[in-house]
């Protein structure tokens, strides 16, 4: 090697990384033809790890804070070289920095409607998204199973193959869960807490640790909505027979109220009969011509003649025919 060449080879003395913005998980130190000094420093800061390797294999781990490299912090590497001259001259390995911040809000959401059966409304086709937040926790299941050897590995390059554990867990809780729909929207709290509970062992598997995961909206395709909307309308009013009924009561009382009764209104006694025919119908009871039920008691039609009369809607003379037939059908 020429005295040039020579020269321009340095040693290695100081092994540190400045995290150059957000985002980075994993980042290996520059070192091209350079080789660390033995006595050299590194330097580990705080939400950082570092890890020498030893032809791509997992050796010694470093925390935060700040070594002087010798046979005595480095013992895995020095064992696996079976270096016996106790680092007097320059040693070459790699070492890789691992950022162990939050990454925080970080997205997920279904492209694709996920089918699910509702234990109310039978089989559901359903879309969700939020976010949710993970740091490292274990290194080497980290490396061997997401960065591996790539000079930097980012929170982007991770970013398809979480969301796709996130998916398939969701998917694989929900097929399972007796969780109503209903209810996964109205406490989405707990319901996150679930999910998070779910997806936990997938990002595990991956050496991260699930620190957050939260749901921000579950929805269901549009006409799946519209059929929901009109379910819930139906239950909401239940039984219709009694809806009718109470429409037609109230169409009565309206129009007793309004000055001079039906009457007054311009439809006529006809119109008041025939509006008491419709309310007699509404509450199962069929009129005959003559205007009383057929099983309906003289005295108790009397009754609510009479009822109608001081309310305007039947006048005297009506109102006294109408009783003399009913009392004539009394034997």
């Amino acid at each position: 090697m020429g005295l040039k060449n020579f020269l321009s080879k340095q040693f290695v003395d100081v092994i540190q990384w400045t995290e150059d913005g957000p985002g980075t998980l994993a980042w290996r130190f520059p070192f091209a033809d350079k080789e660390i000094q033995n006595g050299g420093q590194l330097i580990v800061r705080e939400t950082q790890a570092a890890v020498f390797f030893n032809e791509g294999k997992f050796a010694d781990k470093f925390e935060a804070g700040t070594y002087t490299l010798n046979t005595k912090n480095l013992p895995i590497l020095t064992d696996l070289k079976n270096w016996d001259k106790a680092f007097e001259s320059p040693f070459k390995s790699d070492v890789y920095f691992f950022s162990k911040r939050e990454q925080t809000d970080q997205k997920w959401g279904t492209a694709q409607p996920i089918t699910v059966r509702d234990k109310e409304f039978g089989p559901l086709r359903i879309r969700a998204f939020g976010n949710y937040s993970y740091q490292i926790a274990d290194l080497e299941v980290f490396f061997n199973k997401l960065s591996g050897t790539t000079d930097r590995y980012t929170v982007e390059n991770a970013e398809g193959q979480l969301r796709a554990a996130v998916i398939t867990s969701l998917a694989s809780f929900l097929g399972k869960s007796d969780v109503a729909f209903i209810d996964m929207a109205a406490n989405q709290g707990d319901f996150s807490q679930k999910l998070k509970d779910a997806i936990a062992p997938a990002f595990k598997n991956y050496g991260l640790d699930l620190k957050n995961f939260f749901v921000e909206s579950i929805s269901l395709p549009t006409e799946m909505e519209k059929q929901l909307d009109k379910l819930s309308s139906m239950r909401m009013f239940g039984d219709l027979q009694k809806y009718a009924q109470f429409q037609a009561a109230d169409s009565i009382s309206v129009a007793a109220a309004n000055p001079g009764g039906i009457a007054g209104a311009g439809a006529g006694i006809g119109a008041g009969m025939a509006m008491g025919q419709m309310m007699s119908q509404a509450m199962g009871t069929s009129m005959g011509a003559n205007g009383g039920g057929a099983n309906e008691d003289p005295v108790a039609m009397i009754e609510r003649l009479g009822e109608l009369k001081a309310k305007g809607i039947l006048s005297q003379d009506e109102f006294d025919k109408k009783k003399a037939e009913l009392l004539a059908k009394i034997k």
